[in-house]
């Protein structure tokens, strides 16, 4: 007993001379056994982390430690497992005897150095020191250390690589020190470069070099001796074959004096560019706005003394396409051609400019009579109209005049350069390549295009648009199968104003997504209130396909109003697909996968129509109007009705004529078995209480021949 009692106070006293030894050292200390287990620690090991003393037991695992510094705040860029999975890692790859170390972030920015290395048979013994202000004492010794070389290497740079000559003279004109610079820039020899050397030596020197505007080297030295009496700062620039040279003066408390010399000739040069750039454009050379505004303000003096003279508007017309296809490195060489054969047009008291894009205007000056500017006009579209070669490429574009003639049309520049504006606008509308003089209705066509415009973006919140309704009558069914949803437009001070005036405006400005998407969800609202077998149609703007979200739009305005997508037709134009995008088949598709039916309008009047039915398969054909119209007139218009109809039911296409007037045109149309028609025989757009009474006035009907039958 007393043997095994001696054991164990030997024991006890180990442990207090382990522990006592544990808490001597001035670091963190633990051991961690191979499966991961707290094996001893000690007290700073408890501080730096901020663990309290009985919140860490012998036995506990590396995760539930982990977890425990994590509460404390510690490891704040990183979530437990991450820290855990890390340092495991970090573990299990030093067991081969070697000390490795790492940092760590601990609460308050704390940083901590962790050294650990494998005990065969222990664990890993680990030590934890923080080392935050060692960290924080060493920055500031770089930091010092970098700002000490940085203001190094300035003051040598200053002194040693300064770009302007300098030179020091005492107060008896002798020559103290000069750099490099000052040499080069003279071309000094070294025999004056020497301290003591007289200033007149060197003013002789330069003299004889050519550098003075004065008549002798007396004067030139006199001039000089003048400056630096007057002891007063002094900058002048000279001329040294054919060098720009800026000298600064300064003179100094003791008599004495320090010049800077600098080679100014390319700084001129550049101003000079920089002048002329400001003032032309940097792709033709031509002059540019700026420089053609100061040439219309001064021609604004020359009306004042009865002259005459024209402004004209050059637009080029299908540039963009040349841009959107061959790209901006061909558009830019057809811009080049097209400033060098415009230049060719022109006098020497002509002004021509590109004022930005594919716009140009020329100022002809003086002109006698609107003849010659209309002249030169011809002359213009003529020259654009020959094609260019650039590249291997044939290209074909045009150019719009319009013609703005001063002092009738206008004395004031913006006047006149708005008037030529609108004429080139007019030609624009009128087919292109051409030229047009200014007349006085075209500003009030302006006003009335801008009251439009203006209108629609406030339209929708006034709630100014409204839909009508025209039914499509189905021929084997005898009833109304469809209504197509057709916009309609009331303003406040013009009244309703036409489809055909406002549509091309919300298309060129995108109003028209906007629109569009007022239109589907009103129109699919109203569809979900009609009998289950009535389809609704909406027609859909090319501008429209742009959004890529268009079938996402379609599925939540089908959801919001609960209209089944098969009730849904989208009405679409050849125009949609000219350009052959995969994006437009794409979102196409998308729509189909719903369950809308899609529509061909329009269909005959384009030219690719029969391709186009190979690049999507539509459900349905709309012959177009113009064709019913013709019937009776031109003799192939059956023929082609015929014709569309049968390719439509091979295809699996219905097929439904628009414009139906007459019961003439219903019997041609039904014995070459159309599906649908649409038009005035029938009803003309009606809104929507009235399309509920028909419907109603339908299903009586319906009941009739049923209670008949």
């Amino acid at each position: 007993m007393q043997a095994g009692l001696g054991d164990q106070q030997a024991d006890e006293a180990g442990e207090l001379l382990l522990n006592a030894a544990l808490e001597s050292i001035p670091y963190g200390f633990c051991v961690w056994s191979p499966k991961f287990r707290l094996v001893m620690w000690n007290r700073h090991y408890l501080d730096i982390y901020n663990f309290p003393s009985r919140s860490i037991r012998k036995g506990m695992t590396l995760e539930e430690v982990v977890e425990l510094s994590s509460q404390m705040g510690n490891h704040p860029d990183q979530t437990v497992s991450e820290f855990y999975e890390a340092y495991t890692h970090q573990l299990l790859a030093n067991r081969g005897g070697a000390r490795a170390k790492e940092r760590e972030v601990l609460a308050g920015d704390r940083t901590i150095e962790s050294a650990h290395v494998y005990a065969p048979g222990l664990g890993w013994v680990v030590t934890h020191e923080d080392v935050t202000e060692e960290i924080a004492e060493s920055e500031i010794i770089q930091r010092r250390k970098h700002e000490l070389e940085r203001q190094n290497i300035r003051l040598e740079a200053a002194v040693n690589n300064i770009s302007q000559g300098l030179c020091m003279y005492d107060a008896k004109g002798r020559l103290v020190i000069c750099n490099e610079p000052y040499q080069r820039i003279y071309n000094l020899p070294e025999d004056y470069l020497a301290p003591g050397t007289q200033l007149e030596a060197i003013l002789g020197w330069l003299f004889d070099q050519g550098m003075s505007s004065n008549e002798n080297r007396e004067d030139y030295i006199r001039w000089r001796r003048e400056v630096i009496a007057n002891g007063e700062y002094g900058k002048n620039t000279h001329e040294l074959n054919g060098r720009t040279i800026m000298m600064q003066h300064h003179p100094m408390k003791d008599g004495g004096w320090v010049s800077t010399h600098e080679d100014i000739t390319e700084q001129r040069q550049h101003e000079a560019r920089i002048r002329h750039l400001a003032r032309h454009d940097g792709l033709t050379d031509l002059p540019n706005r700026i420089q053609f505004l100061e040439e219309m303000a001064q021609l604004e003096t020359g009306l004042k003394r009865g002259e005459q003279a024209a402004v004209l508007c050059i637009d080029l017309d299908h540039f963009k396409a040349v841009n959107d296809t061959l790209g901006h490195a061909i558009g830019d060489e057809v811009l080049k051609q097209v400033s060098a054969r415009l230049w060719g047009t022109t006098r020497e008291t002509d002004i021509l400019a590109r004022l930005g894009g594919d716009e140009f205007s020329l100022l002809l000056r003086p002109v006698e009579h609107p003849a010659d500017a209309a002249k030169v006009a011809e002359r213009i579209v003529k020259a654009i109209a020959a094609p260019f070669q650039i590249q291997g490429h044939h290209i074909l574009i045009g150019a719009s005049v319009g013609i703005a003639m001063a002092p009738s049309d206008g004395k004031a520049t913006d006047t006149l350069m708005k008037n030529a504006d609108l004429a080139c606008y007019k030609a624009k509308s009128e087919g292109r390549s051409a030229f047009h003089f200014f007349e006085a209705g075209m500003d009030a066509d302006l006003q009335k295009r801008r009251v439009i415009e203006q209108g629609l973006r406030l339209a929708i919140s006034r709630d100014e648009l409204r839909l009508v309704f025209q039914p499509l009558v189905g021929l084997e069914e005898n009833r109304v199968t469809c209504f197509e949803a057709l916009l309609r437009w009331d303003h406040a001070e013009m009244g309703t104003v036409s489809p055909a005036e406002f549509i091309p405006i919300a298309e060129e400005t995108g109003l028209i997504v906007q629109i569009g998407e007022w239109v589907l969800r009103q129109a699919c609202r109203t569809a979900a209130t009609w009998p289950a077998d009535v389809r609704v149609a909406v027609n859909l703007s090319p501008i429209q396909f742009k959004n890529r979200k268009l079938g996402e739009l379609v599925r939540a305005v089908l959801a919001e109003t609960g209209l089944p997508a098969t009730r849904l037709e989208l009405e679409i134009t050849e125009s949609l697909l000219l350009a052959d995008n995969e994006q437009t088949l794409q979102t196409l598709h998308s729509l189909r996968a719903l369950g809308v039916r899609i529509s061909m309008d329009d269909f005959g009047t384009g030219y690719s129509s029969l391709s186009y039915l190979r690049s999507f398969p539509f459900d349905k054909i709309k012959i177009d109007r113009s064709f019913m119209a013709d019937l009776d007139s031109k003799g192939d218009s059956l023929a082609i009705i015929k014709a569309v109809i049968g390719l439509g039911h091979s295809l699996g296409m219905s097929t439904t004529a628009e414009g139906v007037e007459t019961e003439e045109q219903l019997q041609a149309v039904r014995d070459q078995g159309c599906n649908e028609v649409q038009g005035f025989l029938f009803s003309p757009p009606i809104g929507a209480d009235a399309v509920h009474a028909l419907l109603h006035r339908e299903a009586a009907r319906a009941n009739q021949v049923r209670k008949a039958s």
